[in-house]
């Protein structure tokens, strides 16, 4: 692994269409995004060499969102509810193992 900045950044689509049409705000992407920043903040796993997350637009991914990508690796994730990016938190980002569960095909 090369060094970067952050070990991990989470990027969440939180694109918005047009009333009707598929995308990730429609599961409350803007509020899991900041879940999962209140939930590394409070485990002390953010910033530099730790956790970054980010407000994304369309990731062109519509139809299996929500999603988020991890990288350094480029996993991608769906996601339903606080425990599932609880468990994102906890295996991938404090552990560093994939959630296979929720894990979509690049």
């Amino acid at each position: 692994m090369t060094d970067t900045y952050y070990r991990y950044h989470v990027f969440f689509c939180t694109n918005q269409r047009a009333k009707g049409e598929r995308c990730c705000q429609n599961h409350d992407a803007k509020a899991m995004r900041d879940y999962l920043k209140k939930r590394t903040k409070k485990l002390g796993i953010v910033g530099k060499g730790a956790v970054r997350a980010n407000t994304a637009g369309c990731m062109d991914r519509c139809k299996k969102g929500p999603v988020l990508v991890v990288y350094p690796e480029g996993v991608w994730y769906t996601y339903k509810n606080q425990q599932d990016i609880d468990e994102i938190i906890a295996e991938h980002l404090q552990n560093g193992r994939v959630v296979e569960r929720l894990r979509i095909d690049n």
